[in-house]
């Protein structure tokens, strides 16, 4: 089974940037939409951003749009996350999917089937 491994997360002040990866175990992201999602504490997850394959759409949430950049270099097999002007309500578990689906449910985490283990990112004020 293929397992996506995320990286990056970190503790972070008001305003700066962090960069969060993810890359599968073994195999590759060939023909997968993949998405971030996060999960505030106390919260439920939600839907955070999303790119297509092989990387011409993407997606953001409201609450991230213009300062997060979703992206992918299929050569390296991999996704990032560009997360920038960081708020303290930012804070939360990251995590990777894959959605082996159609493009226009990418927003609906029941779509996704693998997923990481989650990085924390952690913005203080």
């Amino acid at each position: 089974q293929v397992q996506l491994v995320e990286s990056g997360g970190g503790l972070v002040q008001a305003g700066g940037s962090l960069r969060l990866s993810c890359a599968p175990s073994e195999g590759t992201f060939s023909s997968s939409h993949m998405g971030w999602f996060r999960q505030p504490p106390g919260k439920e997850r939600e839907f955070v951003a999303a790119i297509s394959w092989p990387g011409s759409a993407t997606d953001y949430a409201d609450s991230v749009k213009g300062r997060f950049t979703i992206s992918r270099d299929n050569a390296k097999n991999t996704v990032y996350l560009q997360m920038n002007s960081l708020k303290p309500e930012d804070t939360a578990v990251y995590y990777c999917a894959r959605n082996p689906t159609g493009w226009g449910r990418r927003r609906f985490d029941f779509e996704y089937d693998y997923w990481g283990q989650g990085t924390q990112v952690t913005v203080s004020s």
